[in-house]
């Protein structure tokens, strides 16, 4: 078991001021795989202070410095890609065989490529007789989730660091130990002492300490709706900028002339990666009802090949989830459906055969879905899809827009431009057109209560940045 006892702040391994401690479990095994620090809201004063203190001079260094760190992050993250990924395999539950690419590899990529990002930026502009700057907005709060955890902590640390801002971290405390690596990777390059600080703990003491500090200049939150509005209320005593990725009901629409075979095979994939713990799932697919039997036909097939087993296992894509907490909800919803009269075409409730240890469930597909059942409304964050059957492209439209939320879609038609017209309509920050490739370039965030704001790319650096005009 590793023992982590101390947190960073001011470039410093320190004890936390509370002697409380976090317990970290193996998703696969139950067995404890480390300890952490339950930070408190005096760990986070003595953060935002530091963060404060190093802000002038770590925004006032030349962009080009402050790149070739993140050049250099980058470079350590990706020499350190397998045991990352392995790391998070225990923690979440991901297949290492996906997670060295996609849980440590784009995480290390981040960092790479935010400095290329911010070479290109147009900083300054003349309008008019005015010269409109953009400048670090100072210190930023980062509260980051468990399902892709590095990556999320990547996508709010390296733009807020390149711009020119300090940084206060809290991961989450179910995944927490490759923030670790990154603390250490960050002290091993010579960030600055008070650049990068970082405190874990639970959400309602550390999240809300930093969302209410006075000092801290912006959050940015990533994590369920829920706890996106309370950092939304706590933070709004201050005046603070917040930006939410939140969560997703999203619709993957599949229209009459579609090649059903990839796009329900592609579907069953974009709904069950990560165990289905990804807010982007495609988790309603909406299909002609004339071609249900068929759709149905190639799902249950689909589903059945996706057999959980241990994430260390080479020739395994879906793992367990991430705690017992999260195997009990998905299992609920798991049986709402079956109360509320879906149609169980694979899986259901009961942990799969032969992994009764670990949070294992069985991946679950239901048909004959309507758009007023819980599991058609609600995130379940588990791989559980629910097939919804309409008579029109008009429906499928509109079935898809009736959510609380707007994170992703997908749309796939025979013809591409067709496809692209319904995906026009649909109100929901990204939608992939007849399995359109993830593209780490492109803005990434939602409508409705799946959040505001966006991170990747360029558009990921204006979250951090004040706009001002100087007239002459």
């Amino acid at each position: 078991m590793d023992v982590k006892d101390s947190i960073f702040i001011d470039g410093e391994w320190v004890r936390s001021s509370g002697t409380g401690v976090l317990e970290v479990v193996d998703s696969a095994t139950e067995e404890l795989l480390a300890t952490i620090p339950a930070g408190t809201a005096d760990d986070v004063d003595r953060a935002v202070r530091a963060a404060r203190a190093a802000f002038p001079s770590w925004s006032a260094l030349p962009l080009e410095t402050r790149c070739d760190y993140m050049v250099k992050i980058g470079a350590a993250l990706t020499e350190r890609m397998v045991a990352i990924g392995e790391l998070i395999s225990h923690e979440v539950g991901m297949p290492k065989k996906l997670s060295v690419g996609i849980q440590a590899g784009l995480p290390a990529s981040a960092f790479t490529e935010v400095a290329r990002h911010a070479a290109e930026f147009t900083w300054e502009e003349e309008v008019g007789n005015s010269l409109v700057v953009r400048e670090p907005i100072g210190v930023v709060g980062a509260i980051t989730p468990w399902n892709y955890p590095l990556y999320q902590i990547a996508l709010k640390v390296a733009p807020a660091l390149v711009v020119g801002c300090t940084v206060v971290l809290k991961p989450s405390e179910v995944a927490p130990l490759n923030a670790f690596v990154l603390a250490q990777v960050i002290e091993e390059v010579g960030l600055p002492a008070g650049v990068f600080n970082l405190v874990t703990g639970v959400g309602p003491v550390v999240g809300e300490a930093i969302a209410a500090h006075p000092g801290v200049d912006a959050v940015s939150f990533t994590g369920s709706t829920r706890a996106g509005k309370r950092v939304m209320q706590v933070g709004a005593e201050t005046v603070k900028r917040i930006s939410l990725e939140l969560g997703g009901k999203s619709a993957n629409i599949i229209l009459a002339d579609a090649d059903l075979q990839k796009a329900v095979g592609s579907g069953i994939f974009a709904c069950f990666l990560n165990s289905g713990q990804t807010c982007a799932a495609l988790t309603r697919m909406i299909v002609p009802r004339s071609r249900l039997a068929e759709v149905e036909e190639i799902a249950a097939a689909t589903a059945i090949a996706f057999e959980p087993g241990d994430p260390l296992d080479e020739s395994k894509v879906l793992g367990p989830l991430v705690s017992a907490i999260q195997r009990d909800r998905v299992t609920t919803y798991i049986q709402s459906g079956i109360d509320e009269g879906a149609k169980l075409l694979v899986g259901g409730v009961g942990a799969p055969d032969g992994l009764e240890r670990g949070f294992y469930v069985r991946p679950t597909v239901f048909s004959e879905v309507t758009p007023e059942m819980t599991i058609a409304r609600e995130e379940i964050f588990g791989p559980v899809l629910s097939i919804i059957p309409v008579d029109s492209e008009e429906e499928a439209i509109a079935v898809a827009n009736d959510s609380d939320y707007g994170l992703a879609g997908g749309v796939w038609a025979g013809d591409a431009a067709h496809a692209e017209a319904v995906a026009r309509r649909l109100r929901t920050g990204q939608v992939d057109i007849n399995g359109g490739s993830f593209n780490t370039e492109a803005p990434f965030g939602g409508y409705k209560q799946s959040g505001n704001g966006r991170e990747r790319g360029r558009f990921g650096l204006e979250e951090f940045l004040e706009t001002k005009s100087l007239q002459r």
